[in-house]
């Protein structure tokens, strides 16, 4: 792929028949706007979008976004990465809010104030995305990690709200601290990331498993083996816009607009017709966010 092309957006799937939600979006972070964005998903099938907060700034936008539109229904909840930048800074400035000072643990119970303020929100329907990153975090962060993780579950289950979950490379301790905790009704795995055996577990405690454009990856096969594995009625699909954008794209913005491409290819590793897989994750959307 020539360089130039990595700037021009891929072109529109062909509709699908039968409309689905994308479950997990950042619309903040892409390009034009949110009616552009929408009128694009709506004209191929991809009519409900699930707009995600990472932090404060973000979950309101995400719940002022919901309130406006009603295609578009909330999460909010403060990113695994952005717990430790509360309570110990971040010098570096890499996050949007730009070089940040250590807060401390009250910082951290502020933040987890307004996000448990949202959460009460009708249009906002999860709390979320939460969890564990081990990949960026270092062991300094883990603790104000694990405390955020825990109060966003508790905030959950108190609103009876979905739980969004962001594991990376954390499989057993998030696991683990569903367990303690007790997780809420409806939980969902977001960007699913974990193996054919771990989605067993997933399945025998009821959580839903949402897949991405990564799916559809090459190298993706053990993500392939644990979507064969994964119950129709518990599997969600997602862009996690703009990043992971599926093959042949890869490397190019996402959208919700190119939820087909990956629902396609979910539905022949199933051994689904397009049309009974977008049925299902339609039904299994909204089950999951209670709208």
């Amino acid at each position: 792929m020539a360089p130039q092309d990595k700037n021009t957006p891929p072109p529109l799937p062909e509709p699908l028949r039968v409309a689905v939600a994308d479950s997990h979006t950042h619309l903040d972070m892409q390009e034009g706007t949110v009616e552009e964005a929408l009128a694009k998903a709506a004209s191929v099938g991809v009519t409900t979008v699930v707009q995600v907060g990472c932090d404060l700034a973000g979950s309101r936008w995400a719940a002022d976004t919901a309130a406006a539109h009603d295609a578009v229904h909330a999460t909010v909840a403060l990113h695994p990465n952005e717990a430790p930048r509360i309570v110990l800074g971040d010098p570096d400035g890499w996050s949007r809010q730009g070089a940040r000072e250590a807060g401390g643990d009250a910082a951290l119970d502020a933040a987890l104030d307004e996000i448990d303020a949202l959460a009460a929100l009708p249009h906002v329907r999860g709390v979320g995305e939460t969890g564990l990153d081990y990949f960026r975090t270092g062991p300094d962060g883990m603790a104000a990690q694990e405390r955020s993780f825990r109060a966003h579950i508790e905030i959950a289950k108190r609103h009876d709200k979905a739980l969004v979950i962001h594991d990376r490379e954390a499989h057993d301790d998030v696991l683990r601290i569903l367990r303690e905790e007790g997780a809420p009704e409806r939980t969902v795995f977001h960007c699913y990331s974990g193996d054919a055996a771990m989605a067993e577990i997933c399945a025998a405690a009821g959580y839903f498993m949402s897949f991405a454009g990564n799916v559809t990856f090459k190298n993706a096969q053990p993500l392939r083996d644990a979507l064969a594995v994964a119950p129709a009625e518990l599997v969600l699909v997602e862009t996690d816009a703009p990043f992971l954008t599926p093959a042949p794209y890869r490397g190019r913005a996402n959208a919700p607009y190119l939820i087909p491409v990956t629902l396609r290819a979910m539905a022949e590793v199933k051994g689904l017709t397009e049309d009974e897989l977008a049925t299902a994750v339609a039904a299994n959307t909204a089950r999951a966010f209670g709208y």
